[in-house]
């Protein structure tokens, strides 16, 4: 589970503005790291087929997020890739 100092460190590291919460690299970068962690619980728990439903879901959702991102503003997108270690 992601916790408020974890929440508000990943915030930090890739907001645009100083009030940013909403935006789109926030949002990518949230939903990655709470992938991450559920994809850790089911290393442990293969049979937790609802938590799996879930990262199925936050999956679609960030992939989502990130086709916008590039088709607004590819600079950024790119930018948030190398941030995140993530790859198209």
């Amino acid at each position: 589970m992601l916790t408020k100092t974890k929440k508000s460190k990943i915030v930090k590291d890739v907001q645009v503005h100083d009030t940013d919460t909403g935006s789109p690299e926030v949002q990518i970068a949230i939903l990655t790291k709470r992938i991450d962690e559920l994809a850790q619980h089911l290393k442990k728990n293969n049979k937790d087929n609802h938590s799996r439903r879930g990262l199925l879901q936050m999956v679609a959702n960030r992939k989502t997020h990130m086709k916008y991102l590039e088709k607004k503003n590819p600079k950024r997108y790119n930018a948030l890739n190398k941030k995140l270690g993530l790859k198209k």
